[in-house]
């Protein structure tokens, strides 16, 4: 499946938790997204999530 039908199946599922859920759904359905998204790319290894933690503490 392509980056573009994935957009769009994105899209069109943010749509429907605007519509079903309002304001504050469509707001849910965005931070959920994001961490799912944190979560498949840490899974993908594109993300070290414990560099980013090592990082935070050294600042």
């Amino acid at each position: 499946m392509s980056k573009a039908v994935i957009g769009l199946f994105a899209g069109l599922l943010l749509a429907l938790a605007a519509l079903v859920g309002g304001f504050w759904g469509l707001v849910l359905a965005i931070v959920f997204g994001l961490i799912g998204l944190v979560i498949g790319l840490q899974l993908d290894g594109a993300l070290d999530l414990g560099a980013v933690i090592r990082s935070r503490g050294r600042g």
